[in-house]
């Protein structure tokens, strides 16, 4: 279908409107989802790899992401947000094939975690196309009131995917082991574009558009905030099941159902509090509340200990990402918002690229739960970020130059 110039929709159609393109997202991130608790264990125990190791396949998504954030953003802003997320698809999709591959060499460990790494890395890029492009479609069709509500929903669509794609990915490789895992990663992106194609497409907006540089330049102070708010993400996502599986705990794919479980809960009945009293604000409590999780799972004793933490850091960081993201999305025109949703992001695909294999050196020389313990205090640094934008209100700027 042809892109159309679209009015921004009234608040009280932003659910019918946001649905379809958090329908897409779903169905997209369920390949992240399969693949959480089980590809530490993959890595770990199928291939006999270290913990950085682990570590560093992780990362590698977000550090792909991360290079692709620009060009994604731009892509969207001028060749139309649909186009971005169908161009993302294919590439998640082709992932998949690339972890199958990984298996014919499972014998020589180093070069079946080489593929798994590349096929991380199209992963991360593919991401990257779908989130950007998908909170840029959702900020064109609602009225500005709403920003926040859009990068929260689509973000909870997300998240719904990593909750029930959890589960499903732990009976999938129980059963059949790390290829159902690499044929769900194929077929899932498959299934959603039957889902994009009948959407009708937003033409991008003809104005001059800021240079990325001057982007990053509006938005690197949330950008920071968001970065230091998601290591507590990273440490759950990453190494929560290796704790689990280090305690004796059973089911250690609970704490991640937990965790998406809160940060959808968070965002079904707090998204609109960004919009209504300030990002800064809500970032700034929610960075103490993630915070507070992470120490938890540090000082858990018991799996339930360990799962109220992952909860707590799920409802925290559920919030710090819109909460951050409206500041950033103020600070640039509506015709640079792709653009400023990737440079925005990328501070969140540093953070991870960065933090998982940091946090796995740190647990390698220290007992695993310590990560958690220094994942904390990360996050506090999260909280200073909010608390220094609300003691330096942002004043818009003119049109970009």
């Amino acid at each position: 279908m042809p892109a159309t110039a679209m009015q921004p929709v009234a608040s009280s159609r932003v659910t019918a409107t946001l649905l379809p393109i958090m329908g897409v997202v779903f169905a997209a991130f369920l390949v992240l989802g399969v693949a959480m608790p089980v590809l530490p264990l993959h890595v770990h125990d199928g291939l006999g790899l270290g913990a950085f190791v682990v570590g560093l396949v992780a990362g590698s998504q977000f550090a792909a992401s991360l290079v692709s954030r620009p060009w994604a953003g731009h892509f969207s802003d001028s060749r139309g947000a649909k186009r971005a997320v169908v161009v993302g698809l294919v590439a998640a999709a082709a992932s998949g094939l690339l972890y199958l591959l990984s298996l014919d060499f499972t014998g020589a460990p180093l070069t079946s975690v080489a593929i798994l790494l590349l096929g991380r890395g199209v992963l991360g890029a593919a991401e990257s196309f779908i989130i950007t492009a998908a909170v840029s479609w959702g900020l064109a069709r609602v009225d500005a009131g709403n920003t926040g509500k859009v990068i929260a929903w689509v973000g909870s669509a997300m998240f719904a995917a990593f909750a029930i794609g959890a589960p499903v990915g732990s009976a999938l490789y129980a059963a059949y082991g790390f290829a159902a895992i690499a044929l769900a990663t194929a077929a899932a992106p498959l299934a959603a574009l039957l889902l994009v194609l009948p959407l009708s497409a937003v033409a991008p907006v003809q104005h001059a558009r800021f240079s990325f540089a001057k982007v990053l330049g509006s938005v690197w102070v949330p950008g920071l905030g968001s970065a230091l708010g998601s290591v507590g993400f990273g440490a759950v996502t990453t190494f929560v099941a290796l704790l689990f599986a280090n305690r004796g705990w059973a089911n250690g794919w609970l704490a991640y159902t937990a965790y998406a479980v809160a940060f959808i809960l968070a965002r079904v009945f707090f998204s609109h509090l960004a919009d209504a009293i300030g990002g800064a604000k809500v970032a700034l409590v929610c960075a103490l509340i993630e915070a507070a999780g992470q120490a938890l799972i540090w000082l858990a004793t018991r799996p339930e200990m360990a799962l109220a933490g992952a909860a707590l850091t799920g409802f925290g960081f559920s919030l710090i990402y819109p909460g951050f993201g409206v500041e950033a999305v103020r600070r640039v025109p509506a015709q640079s918002r792709g653009l400023a949703m990737g440079a925005y992001t990328a501070f969140l695909d540093l953070a991870q690229g960065l933090a998982s294999p940091a946090l796995g050196l740190i647990a390698t020389g220290a007992r695993l739960n310590v990560l958690f313990l220094a994942s904390a205090v990360t996050v506090l640094c999260a909280a200073l970020v909010a608390w220094w934008l609300l003691a330096h209100p942002f004043t818009v700027e003119g049109s970009p130059q």
